[in-house]
């Protein structure tokens, strides 16, 4: 088979999924910012790294599939041309705030989404991830900061009550460091060894997560103020 045949079929695909996910998104959010864009590159990055790892490391796929799907489907699906387009779109019409806000959460979440799928894929695999634990808690460092500058940014545009802009205060570091305690008991021998120290990375990770939540805080904070 040629070449271009799988990525002929997986590129129409991947197009038709891409028109239909943007479609969708912006009949339920309107067009007031890229967020079907967003989502469409954000689970594409995810894709990218969860498949190129599976199919070119973990499992002996014929190349006409790793063809079809990465080079192909994705090669479509997600779009770096939109993505600059609404960018230059929003800092004409609306302003660099905006335009700023897509540009962070673009590179943020996309390179996090692809990273955790490669972790993903390495723990689907059956093999120990090369690069450990740490992976992991690159991904969640980075989405942590993200979610908190995003929720301190729509609190204030919004003007939302204290207690539910505080409420993601206390989710956004409680639940990465859950799952950044998780990560690391987790490369540990099982048995009462494993949970030995548990309380003193859940102390660390606790530091770790405030502080991030802190300058996510900032972050989101900044954006809002920027009003040139």
């Amino acid at each position: 088979m040629h070449a271009w045949v799988p990525v002929a079929l997986g590129g129409a695909a991947g197009a038709m999924a891409r028109f239909a996910v943007a479609s969708g998104v912006h009949a339920v959010f309107g067009r007031g910012f890229p967020l079907g864009t967003l989502l469409i590159n954000v689970s594409g990055c995810f894709l990218m790294g969860l498949l190129s790892e599976l199919l070119l490391q973990r499992v002996a796929y014929a190349a006409e599939w790793r063809l079809a799907l990465l080079t192909g489907f994705l090669g479509a699906y997600t779009t770096f041309s939109t993505f600059a387009l609404e960018t230059l779109n929003l800092y004409a019409d609306v302003g660099p705030l905006r335009a700023w806000l897509n540009v962070l959460l673009s590179v943020t979440l996309c390179l996090s989404a692809c990273g955790f799928g490669l972790w993903s894929a390495r723990g689907l695999g059956g093999g120990a991830a090369v690069t450990g634990p740490y992976l992991g808690l690159a991904v969640l460092a980075l989405a942590g900061v993200a979610a908190a500058a995003l929720w301190e940014f729509c609190g204030l545009h919004w003007q939302w009550d204290d207690s539910l802009r505080l409420l993601g205060y206390c989710l956004t570091p409680g639940l990465a460091t859950m799952a950044a305690t998780y990560l690391l008991l987790s490369e540990r021998p099982a048995g009462a060894a494993a949970v030995s120290g548990l309380f003193a990375w859940f102390v660390v990770n606790a530091m770790a997560a405030a502080a991030l939540t802190a300058l996510g805080v900032w972050l989101g904070g900044v954006l809002w103020r920027l009003k040139l």
